[in-house]
């Protein structure tokens, strides 16, 4: 499992940079994540997108308008921003949507950066 999962990260993020590579970093977070979601389709993965996250608590479920940019294979979160600085509210709605899906790996991605590697963050739970 840890195999596939890594293999999974692997294609994340060189679809990821490939989109900021081609695109650059001046445009709207829609269209990366459009792009990204056609690049990890044409690599083969199965992609939901603007998927509501539930929160479930006192035995009640919630559904308050959470949502996850993009899940690649059920198995790992993507949020996307295009945003000058990330914000520690960011990652911590990263964790949290993490810890509500019991999923265990996403990735935080700035597309704009001139330098793609300043843009992405790995996170595990």
């Amino acid at each position: 499992m840890e195999q596939e999962i890594e293999k999974l990260a692997t294609i994340i993020v060189n679809s990821s940079f490939n989109v900021h590579k081609t695109l650059g970093p001046g445009l709207l977070e829609k269209v990366y994540e459009a792009c990204l979601i056609h690049e990890l389709k044409k690599a083969g993965l199965n992609i939901k997108s603007q998927v509501p996250v539930q929160i479930n608590y006192d035995g009640i479920i919630f559904d308050e308008g959470f949502r996850i940019a993009i899940l690649v294979e059920d198995k790992i979160i993507l949020e996307l921003k295009a945003v000058e600085k990330i914000h520690d509210v960011y990652e911590a709605q990263l964790l949290s949507y993490l810890k509500l899906t019991k999923l265990k790996l996403g990735f935080l991605i700035n597309f704009k950066v001139r330098l793609f590697k300043n843009g992405i963050t790995r996170f595990a739970n």
